[in-house]
């Protein structure tokens, strides 16, 4: 039976690997298989010594492809996984497919939550559902669960002070979403409101999360809300507290932390360092021992941030391999945050520092989570290395 399963995982990646290469591809690639990347492998990246904080970028750019087929049906993380899925990166569709066993929930980035100009509310981003895909990832792992993110869109603070005082208003908010999820297969959903209102009408909005949060339970469905981190630079107090995790913690399934984007291009550094996501967590839930740290799913990013002079931005796992590729740039370890980084000059005045996610600062991360006892949320996963998720 085993032997049966890794035959038909290791056919099914390596038409993976064929399928998102064009012919004059596929044809360069047997002439510069240690750039382009290598075919599934046996062992994983533990056991080819590639989790390592002396990582090479010629060591990146021929393995990043070569995942271990035996352990791509299998998770290694004990705790809660939720990875993300979004349109625009057409990529994290194979990933969730190819690993949908290392994922407790998929959750793709499809719809938005408006009022309507007429009254009453409406979905959208509903041409961008795929049942054929969910039923593959279902295929992979029986008990992933589905929960589309939805986000509120085009509301003003008329329209959402409506929603958040009238029962009636919540009561069809609330069953327009279950009635649209049982329709289409869903499991539940993430929910990212609590940002847009930037720490606003905070008794209004927990309200109305603890009348939906109820409505989903009572449906049997999932209910997980994204959180924004406790704290910033410096300790600098963010807009969701500890009071509001235990108030909300009854009527949430999980909480999404956003434990990324610690720096910008105002500030450049460490996209989320090690330390500031533990006092994150341990803001939230003091108490190690409570069961409530089961509820957070720690954020990792699986892209980075190239910074320049006169700015910089995101950076994904395409744009970071064609960086190492033509730069070599050398890898550099900061203790501190615990990432790599890497500078390099694209032109004479033109000095980048980048930071991209690598094996041995994803591990780290990972072992994070399980000293905190939380799980963890990946954005997205269609922005990283395959080889990433030997380590789920």
């Amino acid at each position: 039976m085993q032997l049966t399963i890794f035959a038909a995982v290791l056919v099914s990646c390596f038409l993976y690997l064929n399928a998102t290469l064009s012919k004059s591809s596929r044809e360069e690639k047997k002439t510069k298989v240690k750039v382009d990347g290598a075919l599934p492998s046996v062992k994983t990246v533990v056991e080819r010594d590639l989790v390592t904080q002396n990582v090479k970028s010629k060591d990146i750019l021929k393995e990043h492809k070569a995942f271990s087929v035996p352990k791509a049906t299998e998770s290694q993380f004990v705790g809660a996984v939720i990875a993300y899925v979004t349109p625009w990166n057409s990529h994290g569709y194979d990933i969730a497919k190819l690993f949908g066993a290392k994922f407790t929930y998929v959750s793709p980035v499809w719809l938005q939550l408006k009022p309507k100009p007429e009254g009453g509310y409406r979905i959208e981003g509903q041409h961008d559902i795929d049942k054929g895909w969910i039923s593959e990832v279902r295929k992979t792992n029986k008990k992933v669960k589905i929960v589309p993110r939805v986000i509120f869109e085009s509301w003003t603070y008329t329209s959402l002070s409506k929603l958040f005082t009238s029962v009636n208003s919540q009561l069809e908010v609330s069953q327009l979403l279950v009635d649209f999820g049982k329709v289409s297969g869903f499991d539940g959903y993430v929910v990212e409101l609590w940002s847009m209102l930037g720490g606003q009408m905070k008794e209004e909005l927990s309200s109305f999360l603890e009348f939906f949060g109820t409505t989903m339970r009572n449906n049997f469905m999932d209910f997980i809300l994204v959180i924004p981190p406790p704290l910033y630079h410096r300790n600098k107090p963010g807009m969701f507290t500890h009071e509001d995790f235990v108030r909300l913690a009854p009527f949430v399934t999980a909480f999404s932390l956003m434990t990324y984007d610690y720096s910008n291009p105002e500030r450049p550094g460490p996209n989320s360092p090690v330390p500031w996501m533990k006092k994150c967590v341990e803001h939230l839930v003091p108490n190690k021992n409570s069961a409530d740290r089961k509820k957070i799913l720690l954020g990792l990013n699986f892209y980075g941030y190239d910074y320049t002079s006169v700015g910089g931005g995101p950076i994904i796992g395409s744009q970071f391999l064609e960086v190492l590729e033509k730069y070599n740039p050398k890898l550099q370890w900061d203790n501190s945050s615990q990432e790599h980084f890497m500078q390099y000059r694209a032109e004479e005045n033109d000095r980048h520092t980048l930071f991209y996610p690598t094996l041995y600062s994803i591990d780290v991360r990972l072992h994070l989570a399980q000293e905190l006892g939380t799980g963890v949320s990946i954005w997205e996963v269609g922005q990283g290395l395959d080889y990433f998720y030997d380590l789920l």
